[in-house]
């Protein structure tokens, strides 16, 4: 791979967008390598968790300007349909995704980060998406960015583009940790080895199940939510889990 990077650590896999003199730009290029790798990590199931970071100094800017200016309209859709495609990716995954964010998250990045199902964040973590400023409002990302913090927040970042910073990140709720610098890694690791000690197949249907309803009505999801827990509540992992519970001994995952 020409744009990314790819790292195993016993069940967790890091990707890294390793374009650093572009900071981590995500050009068609990169984002075909992303889908790609992405759906790999899913069919193969070798890995528990994935870490998404940045090479360099920041995480990522955005989609690599220099493809949508002056293009006719249909290739730059067919750029915004790659992302979507990635962000598709990650989501269908079966591993959650874990966003490691140092530097500048904003447009697209920003997009990335929020698509993530977790994100960590360095203090000095900056997020924004500012496409006010160049003349094109940030559609694309401010739709999963609105899906994470709440409507008036979503749409005061997209109106006037402004930085937000970790702290904010966090008060929001775009992100779920702050942290030092010095100890993005160190921490960001940490969550996912707690991941990791799982199933992967009880995190695939938490995953899986938790974004399905999202958008039903209360009682709507505590039925889908009946109906799933009776169902999980024979497979093997979940009869070892209690069996386990009950012998007081640790469970053995297949």
């Amino acid at each position: 791979m020409k744009n990314l990077k790819f790292e195993k650590f016993d069940k967790i896999g890091i990707i890294t967008l390793n374009r650093p003199e572009k900071m981590n730009a995500l050009s068609m290029e990169l984002l075909s390598e992303l889908e790609t790798l992405v759906r790999k990590i899913s069919e193969e199931r070798s890995e528990k968790v994935i870490i998404i970071k940045g090479a360099g100094k920041n995480f990522s800017s955005g989609h690599d300007l220099k493809e949508i200016l002056n293009k006719p309209p249909y290739e730059v859709e067919r750029l915004f349909l790659k992302c979507f495609d990635v962000m598709r990716a990650i989501r269908d995954a079966p591993q959650p995704y874990i966003a490691q964010v140092h530097g500048i998250a904003a447009a697209a990045g920003c997009q990335l980060v929020a698509a993530c199902d977790l994100a960590v964040a360095a203090r000095s973590a900056k997020f924004s998406t500012p496409g006010v400023n160049i003349g094109l409002f940030c559609f694309t990302p401010i739709v999963f960015v609105s899906r994470n913090v709440s409507r008036k927040k979503a749409f005061e970042m997209g109106i006037t583009g402004d930085l937000v910073d970790a702290e904010e990140a966090l008060k929001i709720g775009l992100v779920n940790r702050v942290v030092d610098d010095e100890k993005l890694e160190e921490e960001t690791m940490s969550l996912a080895k707690k991941i990791a000690r799982f199933s992967l197949n009880v995190l695939e249907s938490g995953k899986r199940f938790f974004y399905k309803q999202l958008p039903m009505e209360d009682f709507q999801a505590l039925s889908y939510a009946t109906e799933t827990i009776a169902l999980y509540s024979s497979t093997k992992d979940a009869v070892e889990g209690i069996s386990a519970f009950f012998e007081k001994r640790e469970p053995r995952w297949n």
